[in-house]
């Protein structure tokens, strides 16, 4: 009698769980579509389920999104998390290998708009979604569209994750270093990271003050000169840009080399600090340790 009875307490609940299982395989089965940055409507047959990933914001998107596992490729540079390190690596965003690609079968390749790819995949029946994060607004863009392609419900849930991280890096710095002047180059070109960048914009959050103006753009190549010209309070650069920094031209009189108001990060924590993603929060407290740390006592005064 008690196992009859514990048979018609449970089968409600079976089918309950069978009733989601359904809904949620159709929901899968229904097609795909949306604008992509290049401002092409892209449809997909179905929600996808083998993904190529041929930009490392763009991996790391789909991770956060809890969607690791259906990354069956990605690009030379995607490494985190850690598990992406047993997926095939399909080349760079500039230079990926197509028949590597095709040969994974992906129902869709994620990459930016920047890449020269696309065309190529798309000509050979490789569905293809081009999007490039380059600002906050950005990234809380592309992870809507992400979750999009993904038919992820909630994929905002990330980026207010990143945002309350970003604030409280932010109410971590001293008022002491708020209206510090910084520099913060992003490779050896030298390419600076702008007012109007995620990097910048990060940098305005934690109240210290680009050098760059928003007029520059995003990610502008730099006359060296430009810097001397401008003479930052504090240098953010990676380590493996560091090099050789004194020795540009006019650099020795710098106030930040003088003063050794330098933070150089490791080549991991600028992989951090240069991808707009999920991980900002993480680069916003990298930031805010070095502005901590390294700020001259000064800065608030000459707000």
């Amino acid at each position: 009698m008690g196992l009859k009875a514990r048979h018609w307490t449970l089968t409600p609940i079976f089918s309950v769980l069978l009733g989601c299982a359904a809904l949620s395989a159709v929901a899968h089965a229904q097609p795909v579509q949306l604008t992509d940055d290049r401002g092409r409507v892209v449809t997909l047959a179905r929600v996808p389920q083998r993904i190529v990933s041929l930009l490392p914001s763009l991996t790391e998107t789909v991770c956060a999104l809890d969607q690791c596992q259906r990354l069956v490729g990605v690009d030379r540079y995607s490494d985190w998390p850690a598990s992406l390190q047993k997926l095939p690596k399909v080349g760079g965003g500039l230079d990926p290998n197509i028949e590597a690609i095709v040969a994974l079968r992906p129902d869709v390749v994620l990459m930016a708009t920047s890449s020269r790819a696309s065309a190529r995949l798309e000509s050979l029946g490789v569905p293809v979604v081009a999007l490039e994060p380059k600002s906050h607004a950005d990234v809380q863009r592309v992870l809507g569209k992400i979750g999009q392609v993904l038919a992820v419900s909630d994929a905002q849930r990330v980026w207010r994750v990143i945002d309350a991280g970003v604030q409280a890096a932010a109410q971590s710095v001293p008022a002491t270093a708020r209206g510090t002047r910084v520099y913060f180059e992003v490779n050896r070109g030298p390419y600076g990271a702008g007012a109007t960048s995620f990097i910048g914009e990060t940098l305005t959050r934690l109240g210290a003050r680009n050098i760059l103006p928003e007029s520059l753009g995003p990610f502008p190549k730099l006359n060296p000169e430009y810097v001397v010209r401008a003479n930052p309070d504090l240098i953010m650069i990676g380590q493996r840009s560091v090099e050789g920094l004194a020795e540009r031209p006019g650099w020795q009189a710098l106030k930040a080399l003088r003063e050794q108001r330098l933070c150089v990060f490791s080549p991991s924590e600028t992989d951090v600090l240069i991808r707009p993603g999920p991980r900002m929060a993480e680069a916003a407290r990298l930031m805010a340790a070095c502005l901590t740390d390294k700020a001259p006592t000064a800065a608030a005064a000459r707000r």
